[in-house]
């Protein structure tokens, strides 16, 4: 009999995907930890792996194919000497459900503003937990080796393949919100969220006016909902401040010449991560997530940093950005941004965070106002840097400033608090031998 292969949910926000490319045709044989299928999720083109060797009998959903729910048979697999007559018994039990989305750590962002990351839920009860070969955890070989680098145990997750086997998609929800976090906060990002609000029925749409009417994408579907969820149920505080930028571009050149011979180019918004995360270790009260029954403390500073890729923005992840040093922040957003544009960003680069960051200036745009991105408390809205005139001492002088707004979930953090927050990021900007002492 015949074991069938399920569409996955390679990320805990996916309800359905487009099957994009097969790398298999029927008739070959497949080991563990081989690659099937190309899949495009809502925020990635992701690969799908075998989790046990066999023969592919038959494709059941052609390459290309869009919309295709989380848990549908995409495929059939056969043993050595099995036919494809039926499905076997334990591929015929209920799919698990793919995680609420009211429950996803999504970092996508709107062009205002990175769209709001919700908290990953915990493993659907129809996953399996992982069973034991001898003293070995049942899990596949890729699976084995992400865990190994993404720092992950193993032993504590619960497998989604076949007879409970541990894989990828396993892999990308617990490092979408848990890696790295005090156990508390993991236990916190597991709560459930409140049930969501009935949607109301879309109403046709129809104009005179000549248009064009362009099918929405999974990410634009995912920044509408999320959005809307952020803005309603988040009481949002919003504080600015001036900061004058002249010291910071004086040493950001100074930088960069004894940088150039390693090929490394700092940018403003570079140094204005490290300030962001320096001032969360500052004022800790800021670096918090808030849950309906705990406050979360962080203790680290991972920044996500708003990047624009085709469809909509992304915020993939500077982690511990406070510890690294600015050329070494410099190559990973400059590594993390391509693969974003490349959609080639694993699940755990882009999904969790404690603060994020949005800069339109180099747009011209003075100043704005950004939606937080739940679970984070917390956003900063970079403007441009312009000539403007400056009051210092009693003397009217002219000096290059730029506006920066907090947005700040009032649940967790008090006004006060925000505004020592703000005060901190503007002394570090202003005074910029700290982000490289």
């Amino acid at each position: 009999m015949a074991t069938e292969l399920k569409m996955p949910a390679l990320s805990p926000t996916m309800e359905e995907g487009t099957l994009a490319k097969w790398l298999v045709k029927e008739g070959d044989t497949v080991s563990s930890g081989d690659i099937l299928a190309e899949i495009e999720t809502d925020k990635a083109t992701m690969e799908f792996e075998a989790v046990d060797e066999g023969t592919v009998a038959k494709i059941l959903v052609a390459e290309g194919t869009e919309g295709v729910k989380v848990g549908t048979p995409i495929a059939l697999i056969t043993a050595e000497g099995e036919d494809a007559g039926a499905p076997a018994a334990e591929s015929r039990e209920p799919a698990a459900e793919a995680p609420p989305a009211a429950a996803a750590a999504e970092q996508a962002v709107t062009a205002t503003a990175p769209a709001p990351v919700e908290t990953p839920a915990a493993p659907a009860e129809a996953a399996a937990p992982p069973r034991e070969e001898g003293d070995r955890i049942k899990a596949s070989p890729l699976a084995r080796r992400l865990a190994q680098a993404q720092g992950i145990d193993l032993a504590s997750l619960k497998g989604s393949g076949p007879g409970g086997r541990i894989v990828r998609a396993d892999l990308g929800q617990a490092a979408g919100g848990t890696m790295g976090r005090p156990q508390q906060d993991q236990a916190s990002a597991a709560a459930p969220a409140p049930a969501a609000t009935p949607a109301v029925a879309a109403q046709p749409f129809s104009t005179d006016i000549p248009h064009e009417a362009v099918k929405l994408s999974n990410m634009r579907k995912t920044i509408a909902r999320r959005l809307t969820e952020a803005k309603r149920e988040i009481p949002h505080i919003y504080l600015t401040v001036d900061v004058r930028l002249d010291a910071l571009l004086k040493l950001r050149g100074e930088l960069n010449g004894s940088l150039a011979a390693r090929g490394v180019k700092l940018s403003v918004n570079d140094m204005l991560i490290k300030a962001l995360a320096l001032a969360l270790e500052a004022v800790p009260e800021c670096n918090v997530s808030f849950t309906p029954n705990e406050l979360i403390m962080y203790q680290r500073a991972d920044v996500s940093v708003a990047v624009s890729i085709p469809g909509g923005l992304i915020t993939p992840i500077v982690q511990d950005a406070a510890a690294k040093s600015l050329s070494r922040i410099s190559t990973e957003v400059g590594d993390l941004a391509a693969r974003a544009k490349e959609g080639k960003l694993s699940p755990h680069e882009y999904q969790g965070g404690t603060a994020s960051i949005s800069n339109m200036g180099m747009f011209g745009i003075k100043q704005f106002d950004a939606v937080i991105n739940p679970p984070q408390a917390m956003i900063l809205a970079i403007g441009a840097g312009e000539k403007r005139p400056y009051v210092e001492g009693d003397q009217l002088t002219v000096a290059t400033v730029m506006s920066a707004t907090g947005s700040f979930d009032h649940r967790a953090i008090d006004g006060a608090d925000g505004a020592r927050f703000m005060k901190a990021f503007k002394e570090l900007v202003e005074n910029p031998l700290g982000l490289v002492a």
